[in-house]
């Protein structure tokens, strides 16, 4: 990983305020990486911060595959996914595969609000980091 991240963004519908409000406190530290998310939260966080913000499609359409193909091909560096584990979701099964599409592949990821401020907050963000790969032989 380049000392700039590609830091992907996504939240559910319960979940939308709390990451806008963890962006908007972030703002700063967020504006010297690559932001992408799904699509009614890159929306909500481009309007409402000013951040230029790379949107995939939303969530239940297809967007949390087209956020786990990316981490298969390398291009997240970064996953902030505020889910609502309170909420069953229409597209539950795609969100448990991009959960585990990022812990096989290594993707430092924050899925409550400690965890991310924990995560942007460490220094390894503004660094190269030599992520290891999976390892497919288990």
């Amino acid at each position: 990983m380049e000392k700039t991240k590609r830091i992907v963004l996504v939240a559910h519908d319960n979940k939308k305020k709390d990451l806008l409000d963890w962006v908007t406190f972030n703002k700063g530290t967020l504006a010297k990486h690559f932001l992408s998310a799904t699509g009614t939260t890159g929306k909500i966080i481009a309007e409402n911060t000013g951040l230029p913000v790379h949107r995939f499609i939303s969530g239940p359409l297809g967007g949390d595959q087209q956020i786990g193909a990316k981490i298969v091909d390398g291009g997240i560096d970064v996953m902030i996914f505020f889910w609502d584990p309170l909420s069953a979701q229409p597209h539950d099964p795609d969100v448990k595969a991009l959960l585990r599409v990022a812990v096989l592949y290594n993707i430092p990821m924050a899925c409550n609000r400690s965890t991310a401020d924990f995560l942007i907050s460490s220094h390894l963000l503004d660094e190269d980091y030599e992520n290891l790969p999976h390892d497919s032989t288990n």
